[in-house]
């Protein structure tokens, strides 16, 4: 079934269900980027992974997500969103299996790859099933704040329920966990939403090869940056997939430019606002991604957390979190975008700062817990002002892409901020091991660094915000979200929403 332009769009009684179900998988599939974390120790024992490569059981999700979400915004806009979205939740069930049955690092990491991929079908799809159910702008806006509540919550909560399955179970069960979820939403979807696509170059071919092309670039660049933290940077472990990433990223350019149905249309360029967000959330997602890796390997490998105990120790950001995104979201419409952006940002600056103050006899209360309440508060504000800066003036037509855009940069982000962040304190507690320090004080030095880092990363993403960014107030009268060319297709809806 296609969108019919020109007519009212009529709230579908089965709307606030259907946002329920499609709610319930983006938490399962936020929560695959961070679940692993607590389970990073004990996967790396029990599956012999060396530190570097560990990183690839979080890098090798978010990059398959992050590049082919682009392809999957435009696939769900063409073949039908319920279509594509049903068939993600399915790749990502069978992915999930083969995680949890993962005999070795290989197994583990291609596993994840199709766990990424399954997500770039999913994600787009869903996240372009909501504005259709919610035509009336202040339901749209309530819509927006539960789902950014949604995604904020699920990249909180996976350190939780990791350190309970990891503790008293087996760190398998983690990805276990998320069959009974998928099957689920595979026999609800198809009763709750009816199914969308575009009516307008519903027949034009994707580009598969500037999707495909700019995924293995974005791939090859962070092996490279991953291969730095054991080997010297001039060294062909380091160079060739360096720049052969930078080639085969050169070569998407190319593709895109000259392709007649391209990813990111040029026009998608000219809102100012869009650009500059999407940007900065590189910066947001470097860091962000980044501290939880590196506390959970410093509590656990420095402190001896156990695994419960060390999920545990992230409640207060879960509490914060989701206080920030309810601040945020009631002064969005008062306030506009740009200070709310600004001020998140600063927040978790100044967070990731006070949590760089570690070293190997700290206390939880008093050296992890303040830095943590202030990043969670800090991202939780910036949350809702993400999601809808990020759509601004996007119509119906092309929502998906935009839900597309937003998520590819947050996934590339934390990519490429955590094999950039995590090689950058290798390296440092490497050199410092060299010169005769204990190996818990070099790691944690290390840490640190990564952290002081990150936390300028956020500033200069905080200050572009603040020079660049329009101000635009999201407001029901002056909704972020422009639907147009929208029919009259009950069940379906065209919108994103920011992820953890």
């Amino acid at each position: 079934m296609s969108i019919d332009s020109g007519q009212p769009a009529t709230p579908d009684p089965r709307r606030w269900k259907a946002l329920g179900v499609l709610g319930l998988i983006q938490f399962m599939l936020i929560l695959d980027v961070t679940v692993v974390n607590v389970a990073l120790p004990r996967i790396q024992d029990d599956l012999s992974f060396s530190e570097s490569g560990l990183a690839w059981v979080v890098n090798g999700y978010i990059l398959m997500a992050g590049g082919l979400l682009l392809l999957g915004g435009r696939l769900a806009d063409i073949l039908g969103r319920r279509r594509l979205f049903l068939l993600g939740v399915a790749v990502f069930a069978i992915a999930s299996a083969t995680c949890g049955a993962a005999v070795d690092p290989g197994m583990l990491v291609a596993s994840r790859f199709l766990q990424g991929a399954g997500e770039a079908m999913a994600a787009p799809a869903s996240l372009g099933l909501i504005a259709l159910l919610f035509p009336d702008p202040r339901e749209r806006m309530k819509a927006l704040g539960l789902w950014g509540g949604i995604a904020g919550l699920g990249g909180t909560s996976g350190t939780v329920i990791s350190g309970a399955l990891v503790n008293y179970v087996s760190w398998r069960w983690i990805f276990f966990v998320n069959l009974p979820v998928a099957v689920f939403a595979l026999l609800m979807v198809p009763r709750l939403v009816s199914e969308s696509r575009m009516v307008r170059g519903s027949g034009q071919r994707p580009d598969f090869a500037g999707a495909i092309t700019g995924t293995a670039g974005l791939i090859a660049v962070v092996d490279g940056l991953l291969q730095a933290a054991t080997h010297d940077w001039g060294s062909y472990q380091v160079l060739t997939p360096l720049l052969g990433g930078v080639a085969l990223l050169v070569g998407m350019v190319w593709i895109e430019a000259r392709s007649e149905s391209p990813l990111i249309p040029l026009e998608f360029f000219k809102n100012r606002t869009r650009v500059v967000t999407n940007f900065t959330t590189l910066f947001f997602s470097s860091a962000f991604f980044s501290y939880f890796f590196l506390l959970t390997l410093f509590m656990q490998q420095v402190l001896h957390y156990s695994p419960i105990k060390a999920g545990a120790a992230y409640l207060p950001f879960g509490v914060t979190i989701g206080m920030g995104i309810g601040l945020g979201t009631a002064l969005m419409p008062r306030l506009g975008v740009k200070p709310l952006l600004t001020g998140g940002f600063f927040l978790c600056a100044v967070g990731l700062w006070m949590t760089a103050a570690i070293d190997v006899h700290a206390g939880y209360t008093g050296d992890i817990v303040p830095g943590m309440i202030v990043l969670g508060l800090g991202s939780g504000i910036s949350f809702p002002a993400i999601g809808n800066a990020s759509l601004h003036q996007v119509t119906g037509q092309d929502s998906s892409l935009a839900s597309g855009v937003q998520n590819a940069m947050q996934q590339v982000g934390g990519a490429l901020g955590l094999s950039c962040l995590v090689t950058l304190a290798l390296r440092h507690a490497g050199s410092q091991m060299r010169d005769g320090t204990d190996p818990q004080v070099a790691a944690t030095h290390g840490y640190a660094l990564a952290y002081h880092v990150g936390a300028v990363l956020l500033v200069i993403g905080g200050v572009l915000v603040l020079a660049l960014l329009e101000h635009v107030l999201a407001t029901p009268r002056n909704p972020m979200v422009e639907v147009e060319d929208v029919g009259t297709v009950a069940g379906t809806a065209e919108v994103a929403a920011p992820t953890a």
